[in-house]
């Protein structure tokens, strides 16, 4: 994966404060893969029911100006099938609300 611990602290923690506790957060897309380079920060917030467009924006937006790296954020309801992008997204994806915790960030 191609986001420090640090990174991925700021990702969660801004994720939850714009969305809720109760929102996940999953990183997917070229940022998993170690062997590229490049690339936007590929996330899929899923909640109940799925955070609408003005929450979106400022999660991008927070996120874009605190890491300093292009950030594109879906929005899915959670436990629904919604659609074939967003299903192919979480199956290839990693759930960052599950990591540990790293106290100094």
């Amino acid at each position: 994966m191609r986001l420090s611990p640090e990174q991925l602290e700021i990702i969660t923690k801004t994720t939850s404060s714009v969305a809720g506790g109760s929102a996940r957060v999953s990183l997917f897309g070229s940022r998993l893969d170690d062997s590229r380079s490049g690339g936007d920060v590929d996330l899929l917030l899923e909640s109940t029911p799925a955070i609408g467009l003005l929450k979106r924006a400022k999660i991008k937006l927070l996120l874009e100006q605190t890491l300093n790296l292009p950030v594109d954020v879906t929005a899915a309801t959670m436990g629904e099938e919604n659609n074939p992008f967003v299903a192919i997204a979480r199956a290839r994806s990693l759930c960052l609300n599950d990591l540990p915790k790293h106290p100094h960030v």
